[in-house]
């Protein structure tokens, strides 16, 4: 295994819980207690998965998480909540320690701290697994095989965290002298917020922030969110202005130059936009289901692996699917924001073209109300 992060630890436990005579193994670059981001949330929907498939880790993790039952757009200064639309979520490094705990409850080994330049310095195994992020190098060394294809967004963002301990997930728009600004922030813990702020690369340019330092950037984002933030920094952590990659692969295994196979799981396989909050949702359900493929076909590999594929791709690209639309919502933010705050929240809400009135009807009864009555001229107040 290479990469501990949830998709490589959660499928390590798995693998040697239920087959107790595999040799587990896991190579992770970063320290133990190191971890870029601040916070993971799920969707109320996303958990369910969790809770029906491996309850006793669902029990653990849920009972380290901040909850809430709405979401909430701010735009011009207004406050619209989107009830039926609830969400968790956890800090990245907790959830990390809880996983590493049980993987060596469990026998895993986990080497941190060991940067590997090439796949040779891994060895044989019957399959190794590439769990190492958006950067692969499973995915690039066996690239002819993979197929990978990538699409850079044009938007750029920093992922910051802070101590301002917001209500729940909330999208708050602003304008700065320079251009359109939008902050992606939601609790993680009692004491801390993840606080990801987003903008065109127009504005990121005419801002100076292609050029400014991170102490710069930071101070620029901090005047912008000023309203938001109730006097507290913003902190940084590897908090760099980045373009967000849509990956995907053609194909999702590899055979290895000299022996065995090679399977990508998480954010080596897919990414998706944190728009929609569903990476370490997918990369959770990448663990199960390739365990599980194993669990049918025993330690054949290659059939494990084919399986592996055929049952889960489906399900995989029609979340993609949403996905795509919901990044492409984003690089056009600017010119929604021209729009009444309960209209770029109602936009917002149905921005993949999966959701029509009657299903948000159904689970947001009193955000709809207030549309409908904004509609018919009313005002759709908070």
């Amino acid at each position: 295994m290479l990469g501990a992060g949830p998709a490589g630890l959660l499928f390590s436990l798995l693998a040697k819980r239920r087959h107790s005579h595999w040799r587990v193994e896991v190579i992770e670059q970063n320290p133990a207690d190191a971890t870029y981001g601040f916070g993971v949330v799920f969707s109320e929907r996303a958990l369910e998965f969790l809770e029906r498939d491996e309850p006793e880790l669902s029990r653990v993790i849920e009972g380290a998480m901040e909850r809430w039952p709405m979401q909430r757009i701010v735009h011009r200064d207004e406050r619209v909540d989107v009830d039926g639309n609830g969400f968790s979520a956890i800090g990245r490094l907790a959830l990390q320690e809880i996983l590493q705990k049980l993987c060596r409850e469990a026998g895993v080994g986990i080497e941190y701290g060991r940067a590997v330049a090439s796949l040779d310095e891994i060895g044989d195994a019957d399959l190794l697994v590439g769990a190492d992020g958006s950067n692969s190098l499973v995915r690039k060394a066996l690239e002819e095989q993979f197929q990978p294809k990538i699409e850079l967004l044009t938007n750029r963002f920093a992922w910051y965290g802070t101590a301002q301990p917001f209500d729940c997930l909330t999208l708050t728009f602003r304008t700065s002298t320079h251009g359109a600004f939008v902050a992606h922030h939601y609790r993680h813990s009692r004491s801390m917020s993840t606080f990801v702020v987003e903008c065109s690369e127009a504005t990121w340019k005419r801002a100076g922030l292609d050029r400014a330092s991170d102490a710069q950037s930071q101070a620029y984002c901090e005047r912008v969110f000023a309203a938001d933030l109730g006097g507290h920094a913003l902190v940084s952590n590897k908090s760099v202005w980045r373009q967000f990659p849509l990956l995907r692969n053609d194909r999702w295994t590899a055979r290895r130059p000299r022996s065995g196979y090679a399977v990508l799981l998480g954010d080596a396989l897919r990414t998706v936009h944190f728009s929609i909050g569903s990476g370490t949702r997918l990369a959770f359900e990448d663990a199960i289901d390739l365990e599980r493929a194993f669990t049918r076909c025993g330690d054949d590999v290659p059939e494990a692996l084919a399986s592996f594929e055929r049952e889960r791709r489906p399900v995989v690209e029609k979340l993609l699917a949403a996905a795509k639309a919901s990044s492409y919502w984003y690089e056009q933010f600017p010119e929604k924001m021209g729009l009444e705050p309960w209209q770029l929240a109602y936009d917002y809400m149905t921005r993949s073209g999966r959701m029509p009135d009657e299903r948000l009807k159904q689970m947001a009864p009193r955000f709809m109300a207030k549309v409908e009555a904004a509609r018919t001229g009313g005002r759709a107040g908070t």
